[in-house]
């Protein structure tokens, strides 16, 4: 099964009166959809924007693996850990709040950022905090997270060039930017698929494209 979600069907949150426009691809916060509730580990695929000076002031995690995606600007996290770092476009960002960590993230630069975070379940609740940067991560990289039974590909493709989708039990593709076709479906940015049970599956690039795939266990 295939299931398209457009950029334009997310549930658009955030504050924008303090520079904050959030897009959430699952049930989040005050949205609650209980037929878009995770997809496999999955729990939230969320675009933020953050003008320059906005953030997001310190808050809770646990039991959930968070994979941060920059597109564009820099971010700069904090935690109660005791990490400190700026994350910039195509580096990858993974911290693990296992029995509860908080968190910084803000927009400390004068441009504006965007960037992807995604929410992952993990396999077994508990443990100690972790943090990890890949910085500038290669194309065709996997980044590993055996905690959530997952693994993410990044790919970005040259007009025409053509990448698998895993054959897996599930896999979640997002578009980061530039336009991809799989099957019939064309794909622009901010949309996204959930793929359940197939095989075979190529994505094709109509231009230069960024394209991030979710390789799900379950």
């Amino acid at each position: 099964m295939i299931s398209v979600q457009r950029a334009d069907d997310r549930y658009t949150g955030g504050d924008e009166a303090v520079g904050i426009l959030s897009r959430h691809a699952f049930s989040f916060g005050s949205f609650y959809d209980p037929d878009n509730l995770r997809f496999g580990a999955i729990l939230a695929c969320n675009e933020e924007r953050l003008a320059p000076g906005a953030g997001f002031d310190e808050h809770p995690h646990s039991h959930t693996e968070i994979v941060t995606w920059v597109v564009e600007g820099e971010l700069t996290h904090r935690d109660s850990a005791g990490h400190a770092t700026v994350v910039r476009a195509g580096d990858l960002q993974h911290l693990s709040a296992a029995a509860g960590v908080r968190h910084v993230e803000r927009n400390d630069g004068d441009v504006p950022l965007t960037f992807l975070q995604m929410w992952l379940a993990p396999l077994e609740p508990g443990g100690e905090p972790s943090y990890a940067i890949v910085p500038g991560i290669a194309d065709s990289t996997p980044y590993a997270l055996p905690e959530a039974g997952a693994m993410l590909h990044v790919r970005r493709l040259a007009e025409g060039e053509r990448t698998a989708v895993p054959d897996t039990a599930r896999a979640y593709v997002h578009v980061v930017a530039g336009g991809v076709r799989i099957g019939d479906e064309e794909l622009a940015p901010g949309d996204s698929v959930r793929i359940t049970g197939e095989e075979g599956l190529e994505l094709v690039a109509a231009g230069a494209a960024e394209v991030l795939i979710w390789e799900l266990s379950a």
